[in-house]
């Protein structure tokens, strides 16, 4: 499969969002992660649905929205997500109690069904979902905040989904968030991810030298 860089919007400037969000396009970019926190499930509130409506009204046939549900009981807004725009919804192992009812929910929803972990959750737990998912997505911080230092056993979590995905012929896309920048990026496309979301590393600096720098590195896979 393919790789791609996901720049998360949490780092973004909000307030020239319409202006990192052009510098993002015209360098190629054609999927975008959308963090949504309740200051609940993590100790932070974020962005939600007016704010990815209107970027889907004035952009949304630029981008996949890549929306990452960091909620409690992510089931109560399921339609209002796909009203907004969302492409991909992913939701947390840990803030549902009947988690394959979701999955299935959203993908009735007419959208990609992704399941998340945090850092202290076995992955092992993912195994009766995988077969039920579209994308799954690995923390590799504590999810909440941006700028976070990537955990390195984050590493051992693509490895074993990537084994179960190829063992079982899944077809789910891998995908990891949090601290991920130049310097680890081909470590976890190495194990296997598809989509590689940086928040800090893309917005930090000059957005557009950023992303060049890489794709060098995707460059590296499609040869």
């Amino acid at each position: 499969m393919k790789k791609y860089l996901v720049p998360s919007l949490l780092s973004a400037n909000f307030y020239n969002l319409k202006d990192d969000l052009k510098v993002l396009k015209d360098n190629g970019i054609s999927i975008i992660h959308l963090d949504v926190m309740d200051g609940m499930f993590v100790p932070n509130l974020s962005i939600g649905v007016p704010v990815i409506e209107s970027i889907n009204k004035h952009m949304g046939d630029d981008f996949i929205f890549d929306t990452h549900l960091m909620i409690e009981k992510p089931e109560r807004y399921i339609e209002a997500f796909k009203k907004a725009g969302a492409d991909i919804l992913t939701i947390h192992e840990e803030a549902t109690t009947d988690v394959k009812s979701v999955l299935k929910d959203i993908k009735n929803a007419e959208m990609k069904a992704g399941i998340s972990i945090n850092p202290e959750t076995d992955v092992r737990c993912l195994d009766e979902y995988l077969e039920y998912a579209d994308l799954v997505l690995v923390m590799s911080v504590h999810p909440g905040f941006g700028g976070q230092k990537f955990i390195e056993d984050s590493l051992q979590k693509l490895e074993y989904l990537d084994k179960k995905r190829k063992d079982n012929n899944y077809n789910f896309i891998l995908e990891i968030d949090g601290g991920v920048d130049l310097s680890n990026v081909k470590k976890v496309y190495d194990r296997g991810v598809d989509y590689a979301v940086a928040g800090s590393a893309v917005f930090r600096g000059d957005i557009s030298s950023n992303i060049k720098e890489f794709c060098k590195i995707i460059g590296e896979y499609d040869e």
